[in-house]
This record gives structure tokens, C-alpha cells and sequence, in this order.
């Protein structure tokens, strides 16, 4: 049996909903809407009646803050979200979890939406308007108001790998087509390498081999644009000369590093050659070498109580520029926990973050929104949103938020923790 409840917070404590009316009067100009009411839908199955009951009073909702109805309200305009399949659910699992502690004995499925219901004389126009600033299709869609049969997934039963047999033989137009009907994100010049690659090893690849080359080297695993082959650089409007000296002095402290390695010049190199450069001529002493490097890593001493104590400071920051971008709050949210876990990982106690982004006007009209693109400002307070969630769920204070508003940031977010 599927069980289904709808909670709603209570007058004085619905904050989310009044700034959701504000937000949307301020950037839709829908005048015609007079309330917005924000209901958290679960279904649950695998428990008993008791269990539910109990459940609906101390984990899906607070009896002093929320109301519990079992009925979707009456209403003539009203949008569910839920998430994309395969997206992580937060606030099911969390609810799955908690059921388990209330009845150990208990497999309970949990599926949570979002009903926004919209008060007022409101056009098709302005629900398609509503539509289009609620729903992201990175990562929702618009749920349906019918109970399901089902919460289980039953995962279908994988056919075996596809070998590639043709692969090998694509030409360029060939291999175009081919990037386009698998939807990979490589470019033609990264499969017609991988093609060669295979050539010479005698033998044609997998589906799977090819997916994964496509992850790995994707902008978010391999920084492909900081990697991208600098072969001829100029400098406009350098009357002092000052830039061009400074690519000589890079250009010479290169040669230095690497002797007669031929390594490509790029954006990544330009940001590392100093500590390259520095390190070859033994003048940090303090940096701690090790395996895992993901962080920058100095040993110190540290004055404790009056005592001289060895520390190891490190520091590390993440970039989640365009994930940020296309899908703001777990953009955000990873960017923090990718600097989070790699001190983690090197065994330090990480204590502060900061966060500097860059973003568009945020108040810039909905109308005015870039095709294909999320508002400035639902980028800009969803990435927020998703920052400090991270922060709080494991007590990380924030000692520094700097946030840069430029036209320069319309065409691609900058997200910095």
C-alpha cells in the first residue's frame, strides 16, 4: 500500500512562500496573483498504518510549525515538482532513514514532490512563465497528481556491452554523427585521438570504454579548458611593455623546470609555474610532499599556550563554475564540499571556508534571460541556497563571502569555494 501526505507550514512560519510571492512579482510581474502556498508531498510505501501515522507527526512534519493534510487541496492552478529520475533525493532519503529508526524492522520507499499552489487571475501565459522559473530541467520536472502503482524501480536487466565494431573505420563526418546520436561530450579532436589510440592497440573499443573516456575527460574531471594548447599568444594595449615581459620571465622560468620536455603551454601551467619554479629552487622548505596533493600542503609551527607545536595548514580551493551555472544549488553545494574533503583527506582539520563567485544582475527582468539559460537570479540565490547547505550539514563556518556582480558573468557564472 502507497500512503500519501501533504505538509504545509503554518501562518507566521511560511517564509519560503512569501519570498517565492515576492520573487515572483518582482521578476514575472505576474500582477494578477495574490498567493502562493508551498506543500511537501510524500509518498511512502513498505510500512505499516501505525508506522505512517506516527511517522506523519514526528519526521514528515512539526506539529507546532506545519499542517498534515492526507488530500491534495482544492485548487485551479497549482504546479508539482519532483526530481529527475536518478537525481538524488535528499529529503526521501533522509525520511527513509528516519523511518528505519522508528520501525527497525521496516523497508520503506519513500518519493518526495513539491506543489506549489497559485492564488489569483492567472493566464496560460503566466503559468507556462511560472513553469519556466520553477522547474529546471537539469534536475526536475513536473510531477502528475495520480498515485503511482508503485515507489519500487524494478532496473531492467543490462544486455551485454556493445563492442564498437565500426569504430575504427569512422571517418571525420562519420565520427561527427557519432559523438551526436551518443550524446558525448568529447569534441571531434579528443575521439579521433581516442580512435588512434585504439588502432594502434590492435583492437576497437567498448561502449563502456568510450563513456568513460567521455567522464573522465570532461570539463568538470580533467579542466579541459585550463588544458587547452596555448600556441599563439599576443598582447593588445601593453604600451608599457609589462605584459610581454612577464610572458618572457613565464616562457624562462619554463625552461628551468622543465629542461627539454616538451610541455604544452596552457592556462594550467601559467597558474603552476611559480610554485614549480619556487619549488626547483628550493625556496619553499615548508611545502609537505605526499600522495595525496589534491591540497596545498605547508608545515609550520604554531605557538599553542606558549609552546612551539608542529601544524600541517593546508588550503584548497574548487571551482564548480559550470556546474554552478546549469544547475546553481548542487553546483554550489559540491563546489564547497570538493574544498571540504580534499584537507579532509590529507588529514587536517578543515575549520573556515570562503566563497567569491561572480554572477549577472540579479535583478535583471525574467524576459531578459539568455535562451537555454536560468535567470540571474535564480542562479544567484540557488547557488547560495546549495553553499551553505553544505556548510551547516557538517558545521562549517563561512568567514568570507565576496560576490562580484558584472555583465561578464551573463554568459558563464563563476563559483569559487
Amino acid at each position: 500500500m502507497i500512503y500519501r501526505v501533504f505538509v504545509e507550514k503554518r501562518q507566521g512560519f511560511n517564509i519560503e512562500a512569501a519570498n517565492l510571492l515576492s520573487d515572483i512579482k518582482a521578476q514575472l510581474g505576474i500582477a494578477g496573483l495574490k498567493s502562493v502556498r508551498i506543500l511537501a508531498r510524500y509518498d511512502v510505501e513498505g510500512i505499516d498504518d501505525a508506522t505512517f501515522r506516527t511517522a506523519c507527526r514526528t519526521i514528515f512534519a512539526e506539529p507546532n510549525a506545519d499542517t498534515v493534510t492526507f488530500e491534495m487541496p482544492q485548487a485551479e492552478h497549482y504546479i508539482i515538482r519532483e526530481l529527475q529520475t536518478g537525481t538524488y533525493d535528499q529529503r526521501a532519503d533522509s525520511a527513509e532513514q528516519c523511518i528505519r529508526m522508528l520501525a527497525p524492522s521496516a523497508q520503506p520507499v519513500v518519493k518526495a514532490a513539491v506543489v506549489f499552489i497559485f492564488d489569483g487571475d492567472l493566464t496560460k501565459t503566466d503559468m507556462d512563465k511560472l513553469r519556466k522559473f520553477l522547474i529546471n530541467p537539469v534536475e526536475t520536472r513536473e510531477g502528475r497528481e495520480e498515485m503511482p502503482k508503485t515507489l519500487t524501480e524494478e532496473a531492467p536487466v543490462p544486455s551485454d556491452v556493445e563492442i564498437l565494431e565500426k569504430f575504427n573505420t569512422y571517418t571525420e563526418p562519420e565520427m561527427r554523427s557519432f559523438i551526436a546520436e551518443r550524446g558525448l561530450a568529447m569534441s571531434l579532436a579528443d575521439a579521433m585521438f581516442i580512435q588512434e589510440h585504439y588502432k594502434q592497440k590492435g583492437r576497437v573499443p567498448t561502449i563502456t570504454e568510450i563513456k568513460v573516456i567521455d567522464t573522465y575527460w570532461s570539463d568538470h574531471c580533467r579542466h579541459t579548458t585550463f588544458m587547452t594548447r596555448l600556441t599563439d599568444v599576443s598582447f593588445e594595449n601593453d604600451e608599457t611593455g609589462e605584459l610581454s615581459k612577464m610572458w618572457e620571465e613565464y616562457l624562462s622560468m619554463r625552461k628551468e623546470v622543465y629542461g627539454e620536455r616538451n610541455k604544452p603551454i596552457c592556462l594550467m601551467d601559467i597558474g603552476t609555474i611559480a610554485a614549480k619554479y619556487l619549488k626547483k629552487h628550493d625556496l619553499i622548505d615548508n611545502l609537505d610532499i605526499s600522495e595525496e596533493i589534491n591540497a596545498c600542503s605547508i608545515r609550520c609551527n604554531v605557538d599553542v599556550d606558549g609552546k612551539e607545536v608542529p601544524y600541517l595548514i593546508m588550503f584548497k580551493n574548487e571551482t564548480h563554475n559550470h556546474p554552478a551555472e546549469i544547475e546553481p544549488f548542487g553546483g554550489a553545494a559540491t563546489c564547497l564540499g570538493g574544498a571540504i574533503r580534499d584537507p579532509l583527506s590529507g588529514r587536517s582539520y578543515v575549520y573556515q571556508a570562503m566563497r567569491v563567485t561572480g554572477a549577472g544582475n540579479p535583478l535583471t527582468p525574467f524576459e531578459k534571460t539568455i535562451e537555454g539559460k536560468l535567470p540571474q537570479s535564480v542562479i544567484t540565490k540557488s547557488a547560495a541556497a546549495g553553499y551553505s547547505s553544505y556548510g551547516n550539514q557538517i558545521g562549517l563556518a563561512t568567514g568570507l563571502v565576496d560576490e562580484v556582480y558584472h555583465p561578464g558573468y551573463v554568459a558563464k557564472r563563476m563559483e569559487i569555494g
